[in-house]
């Protein structure tokens, strides 16, 4: 059995098979429920992305309470030694929310699965549709908030040259001309780039080679402190994964614009 003791934390589909089975590798499905149902990797879990939510609105995408990550960890036999890889069907939106919300919690052993579903269905990789259930196992978390950025922080980094908060909303919601809040805009500062323009559409929505030099046209550096967010920290799941792989500082502003455009005192930009 190969080791995994020294696994990437951008995994390709090659590397991961040869690893399956082993006693120490926990692989997180956080695909449509359908397909996992149908076909996913052998021994991947499922969990759904909503147990990674408070649900409370407006800003419904922000960290649960520590009593709910605890369960949703229970459920797929969760311990502090394990090598998590995490993989979706979208891209990467979910997977790289569980991997943020895995800092969150302290957890430092994890990959993401490079293109996730689409890489390993469409590249000839096992499968299986047997419906994994694990053992429960008794978790209690520690919060660690250093990956979490909040409105006050924002606020306070407005004027701060060394803060960069990336937007991966569209265009269009970058600009306030589609809203899914009260207000429409940006923060003030912030740059755009859509969080499906850092996939390679051409290599099964892998990471796109290049995006370290796209993001640095955009004045998002490793001498930063990056910020990153969507509407409801779904998408910016994805954009604080590839952050996190290029070796930005970089922090998620789980309220996202939905909390953000939604308040009546938060400065706003179109």
């Amino acid at each position: 059995m190969n080791s995994i003791d020294d696994l990437p934390l951008i995994l390709e589909a090659d590397q991961l098979e040869p690893l399956l089975g082993h006693e120490d590798l926990l692989i997180v499905d956080l695909c449509n429920p359908q397909l996992y149902n149908h076909s996913h990797i052998p021994g991947a879990l499922s969990v759904a992305p909503q147990s990674m939510l408070s649900g409370v609105k407006p800003a419904a995408g922000k960290l649960p309470a520590v009593e709910q990550l605890n369960q949703m960890l229970s459920n797929i036999g969760y311990s502090k030694n394990k090598h998590i890889v995490v993989y979706d069907d979208e891209g990467g939106g979910w997977a790289g929310r569980f991997i943020w919300t895995l800092d969150v919690i302290g957890h430092k052993k994890y990959s993401y699965l490079n293109g996730g579903a689409h890489v390993w269905l469409k590249e000839g990789h096992p499968t299986e549709s047997t419906i994994n259930r694990p053992e429960p196992t008794r978790v209690d978390l520690k919060i660690d908030d250093s990956v979490i950025a909040n409105k006050e922080l924002i606020m306070n980094s407005l004027k701060d040259s060394n803060t960069m908060i990336w937007d991966a909303r569209s265009a269009d919601e970058y600009r306030g001309e589609k809203r899914f809040s009260q207000r429409g805009g940006h923060i003030p500062g912030a740059v755009n780039l859509e969080w499906t323009l850092a996939m390679d559409h051409d290599r099964n929505l892998r990471i796109r080679k290049d995006i370290a030099d796209i993001l640095e046209q955009l004045g998002i550096t490793r001498d930063k402190n990056v910020i990153t967010h969507c509407q409801s920290h779904h998408r910016s799941g994805f954009t604080y994964l590839v952050g996190k792989s290029l070796g930005l500082s970089i922090k998620a502003y789980d309220g996202s614009w939905s909390e953000w455009g939604n308040l009546p005192d938060t400065p706003v930009e179109t």
